[in-house]
Order: C-alpha cells, then sequence, then structure tokens
C-alpha cells in the first residue's frame, strides 16, 4: 500500500482512539453522539485511504472511494432533503449502492487480484465492516446507531491492523493480518461486556444484596437517585414494560420517564429500587479498539495460548 502505509496505520489508530474515546465519554454523560463527530472522522479516514492508496494506481484509488463513500452514507444524511420521494425511494436507491460497490469489488478481485495495482486488500475489508455492521444493526446486536456508526468509522480509519503494537501469538498475529480490524475490535468489545456481570455481582456482594436469580444483573440504588443515572428499571415493586422503556428514543425522554418513576416510588415510600446498567456498547468498542490496537483478537489469542 505504499510507503506512507504503515504511518497511515498508526495515525489512524490514534485518531480512532481519540474519537472513539471522545464519542464513549458523550455516550456515557448524556447518551447521544452527534453526527458531525462520526462525519469527521469518517472524512478523515476516505482521505487518508485516497492519500496512502494514489502511489498505487487510478484503479486502487477508485475502489477505495466507491467503498469509503458506501461508508459515509451511513453517517451523513443524505436522504433527508428529498421529500416524500426521496423517503419513498431512499432504501431502493441504498441497497443499490451496494449491489453496485459490492460487483466493483468483486470484479476488481476477480480481473486484477488483490494488492498494488489491483483491489486494495484495505477496501475489501472496510467493505466487510460495512456489511457486518449493517447486518449486526438490522438484527438488533447492535443495539444503537451510534454503536453501527463507531464500528463503520473504525473501518475507515484502520481498514486492517495487522501487526499489533504488543507481542501476541503468531495463531493471533494470523488473525489480526486477516480479519478487519473492526471484527478484532467488535470481538473484543464482546468479550469485555463479560465482565459487566461480575462487576454486578461484586457490587451487590459489598453490599450484602447478592442472590443467584438477580445478583449478576442488577443491583439497587436509592430512589433519590434514579433521575440521574441511566440505568433499566428492574424493580418487581414497579414493574415496566420493557418494549415500551427500550423504545425510549432521546436522552431527555429518558430522564422524564426515570423522574416520573421516582416520583411515584417516593409518593408509596418505596426508599430504593433494583435497576439493571445500562453502559453504553461506544464505550466497550472504545476499550476493544485499544485492546485490538495493543494485542489484536483477544479471543483467538487466549485460545492460541491455550
Amino acid at each position: 500500500m505504499g510507503g506512507a502505509g504503515p504511518l497511515w496505520l498508526d495515525l489512524g489508530a490514534l485518531v480512532l482512539l481519540g474519537g472513539l474515546g471522545f464519542a464513549a465519554f458523550l455516550d456515557a454523560r448524556t447518551r447521544e453522539v452527534p453526527d458531525w463527530l462520526w462525519q469527521g472522522l469518517g472524512i478523515v479516514g476516505a482521505l487518508g485511504g485516497v492519500i496512502v492508496l494514489s502511489t498505487d494506481g487510478g484503479w486502487s484509488t477508485l475502489i477505495w472511494v466507491l467503498v469509503a463513500g458506501l461508508a459515509l452514507e451511513h453517517v451523513i444524511p443524505w436522504d433527508a432533503h428529498g421529500g416524500e420521494w426521496m423517503e419513498r425511494w431512499a432504501d431502493a436507491l441504498e441497497l443499490l449502492g451496494y449491489l453496485g460497490v459490492v460487483v466493483a469489488v468483486g470484479v476488481g478481485v476477480v480481473r486484477l487480484g488483490l494488492g498494488p495495482g489491483g483491489t486494495p486488500p484495505t477496501a475489501v475489508a472496510l467493505l466487510v465492516t460495512v456489511v457486518v455492521a449493517r447486518v449486526l444493526f438490522e438484527a438488533g446486536v447492535l443495539y444503537g446507531g451510534a454503536d453501527a456508526k463507531a464500528l463503520i468509522i473504525a473501518g475507515l480509519l484502520v481498514p486492517l491492523f495487522p501487526v499489533p503494537w504488543l507481542s501476541i501469538p503468531a495463531n493471533g498475529q494470523l488473525a489480526a493480518s486477516i480479519f478487519p480490524f473492526a471484527v478484532n475490535l467488535l470481538m473484543d468489545a464482546a468479550l469485555l461486556s463479560a465482565f459487566i456481570p461480575v462487576a454486578v455481582a461484586l457490587r451487590n456482594a459489598r453490599r450484602g444484596e447478592f442472590s443467584v436469580g438477580t445478583g449478576f444483573t442488577t443491583y439497587t440504588i436509592p430512589v433519590a437517585d434514579l433521575p440521574h443515572q441511566f440505568v433499566w428499571v428492574r424493580d418487581p415493586v414497579y414493574p415496566t414494560d420493557r418494549e415500551e422503556e427500550e423504545s425510549i428514543e432521546t436522552s431527555e425522554d429518558d430522564r422524564q420517564w426515570r423522574v416520573r418513576v421516582a416520583g411515584e416510588l417516593e409518593a408509596r415510600g418505596v426508599p430504593r429500587i433494583r435497576v439493571g446498567p445500562q453502559l453504553p456498547f461506544v464505550v466497550l468498542l472504545a476499550a476493544g479498539a485499544l485492546g485490538a490496537l495493543l494485542w489484536g483478537n483477544w479471543i483467538i489469542d487466549v485460545l492460541a495460548w491455550l
């Protein structure tokens, strides 16, 4: 990918860490990440790829531009100003965009191969990242739009990261060089999420409130603290409709809902309420990005050490 490739990957990695760290801070504090952050990071990644691939020939650059454009359309509201016609045909246009880019990349791989002068591996890695992020979002595995956008932006800034900064086993090194960076990041974030129930259990144990049925998933807080914390209400004293609660779209609506619940519980003299943690997945993605840069794919690393 040219002499600037490794340097750009390291620079892109630093930009990604800063951007995801800021996004995680905003998501943890307000449950909202502005689109301008994803747009800015995405444009930096797209332009960086153009600069690096410009020495590999016009086809390599063109393919990167096509795939980067498909990635950027997920963070730029291109369909917001077309009126009724755009609202009706936006999904079809997006599907055509997906098909066109997939066909172009496929033809490039078959006709010109992978590598300098042909189809850049970074473009293939980014395309896989975009498709994975979209499929996981549509399947509900990535719960919020910010999670899918974070994964796509990670693919734009760091499509592949074949050599982690710290030493890892040979099998882990192979995975890091083959898997798109965002896939390694996502798997690391998923592994980190497994520690959340452990943290909840330790909190309950310190308070003497641990029980097998609820000790790994919920804990209690004072009712007065409910309006100030992003949590799920999981108390049999105040049963809630989970679908209704999880469908709340804005952080302010969420806060107002918790204010109402707290008011009703205080009127009934209830001192504490059982809740579940609302840890934004972007926080785990930020931690997973750092982990993937340092040690590659943790799951494969662990398997390699066994």
